[in-house]
């Protein structure tokens, strides 16, 4: 019963680092990476579909990403599609490929974005102590029910505190290094 539920809690501490991976793609840095455009949805045929299922995506190089529609006529659509997302975005096409170049960050928008993503990691240490919270909440209510031993309880609460630790020092260290990240001219 306990097992279950430190098992529970783990897996959506898990969940709640991954939404933070995702959260931090979504702030841009300096350099280019295909994460960017995640979220950008393409209407084809009718339905927005997400850009990697209609175009391949590349790196070019550290400041340029190129976007390689599967089928011509949808380049404008693509474009448009990247331009609409409201990324900060500039595409520009050549009739085959659109390249879209990376504006380099000003000390004022890397401060902004640090912010950001300061923010992002507090929401995932938030989510992580309320999922801490639940998994006690259970225990007590297993205890109250006397399904389980005083002991078992504190055992219990002992062994999700050690597990909220662990993911608490992980959200730090993937804030630290988005922070570095975002700093690095």
């Amino acid at each position: 019963m306990i097992d279950e539920i430190i098992a529970d809690a783990e897996e959506r501490m898990e969940k709640s680092l991954n939404s933070l991976d995702s959260a931090f793609n979504k702030i841009r840095t300096g350099r280019a990476h295909p994460g960017i455009l995640d979220n950008v949805m393409v209407p084809y045929y009718g339905t927005d579909t997400p850009i990697q299922q209609v175009a391949n995506i590349t790196v070019e190089d550290a400041r340029t990403i190129a976007v390689t529609p599967w089928e011509k006529p949808l380049l404008p659509d693509v474009e448009k599609a990247i331009l609409k997302a409201d990324l900060g975005l500039n595409p520009s096409n050549n009739g085959d490929v659109i390249r879209i170049p990376m504006p380099a960050l000003t000390e004022e928008t890397r401060k902004e974005y640090t912010r950001q993503a300061k923010q992002e990691a507090e929401n995932a240490r938030v989510a992580i102590r309320n999922i801490r919270r639940d998994a006690n909440s259970h225990t007590k209510d297993l205890l109250k029910e006397k399904e389980i031993s005083e002991d078992e309880e504190r055992k219990a609460e002992q062994d999700i505190q050690k597990i909220t630790d662990r993911f608490i020092a992980k959200v730090e260290a993937k804030y630290e290094e988005k922070e570095v990240d975002l700093l690095t001219i």
